[in-house]
């Protein structure tokens, strides 16, 4: 389990302190999916970079089984929404990259990136460029490329966020799958807020200004989808509709108040 407790970072920005997040708590079990919504500037990919150890925090601690988080790990995956593939290599050898730099020999590494392409659907696209292929298949060559490395939890930064409408619903159904084959933990944010409802198995929607937890629904949605509902009859379904309409209110409502505390 990933926890933070009582978080609050604070940057410096042209000699003013910059308060980013304050008290935030959140409990990230193994085996969850976890997706954080909120309007842009809430501290969404600061929470994520703290969690990954990229950035410490300034007040309250980030552990992973009880041992503070003090940088990288391979325990953690991390996704980006620019994919960071390396152009002039094949799907395999992006694939095998992480692999490559553990020292895992040739043989071995391959066996291990062509399982995980099988995983996320790309194995007939093991010889091709990068170049040659589109850009859901690129989000699954770095989904599997994160995945070879066998983390326990996988931080996804927007990753269908530069997507076609079409391509992002079949790669949101897709990251499903893989969730529920591979085992790990998720950890995604997004301005979705379907897509955090049909992702998610905890929403954590942040307010604004510095980023607060405001609350954590536990959801059942994307279950049913890996439980063979399709994907369409749940994005209709009364109480996913409802839920969507509730939390863009909330989401709204959390804008305004920011914009009239700088009114006044």
């Amino acid at each position: 389990m990933i926890r933070l407790h009582k978080v609050g970072v604070t940057f410096e920005a042209a000699g003013c302190a910059v308060e980013v997040l304050r008290d935030i708590s959140l409990d990230l079990q193994d085996g969850s999916f976890n997706v954080v919504i909120g309007a842009s500037g809430c501290g969404k990919t600061t929470l994520l970079n703290l969690i990954a150890g990229f950035v410490a925090p300034s007040a309250g601690s980030v552990a992973i089984d009880g041992r503070a988080i003090a940088g990288p790990g391979a325990d953690r995956g991390v996704v980006f929404q620019d994919d960071a593939l390396l152009p002039w290599q094949s799907v395999l050898e992006n694939v095998a990259f992480g692999l490559r730099l553990a020292g895992v020999p040739k043989p071995q590494r391959e066996a291990k990136a062509r399982e995980y392409l099988l995983l996320t659907g790309l194995e007939r696209y093991a010889d091709y460029p990068i170049w040659k292929i589109s850009g859901g298949m690129r989000q699954r060559v770095g989904l599997a490329r994160a995945l070879a490395v066998d983390p326990r939890f996988l931080l996804l930064d927007e990753p269908l966020g530069a997507l076609d409408a079409l391509t992002r619903e079949r790669m949101q159904e897709h990251l499903l799958r893989v969730w529920q084959a591979s085992g790990k933990g998720l950890f995604m944010i997004t301005h979705s807020v379907e897509e955090a409802l049909f992702l998610a198995t905890d929403l954590v929607l942040l307010r604004a200004r510095p980023g607060r937890v405001e609350s954590i629904r536990r959801l059942d949605f994307g279950a049913r989808f890996v439980a063979g509902e399709p994907a369409r009859s749940i994005k209709s379904d009364r109480r996913f509709v409802e839920l969507r309409e509730a939390i863009l209110h909330e989401l709204l409502g959390n804008e305004d108040a920011y914009h009239e505390e700088l009114a006044a």
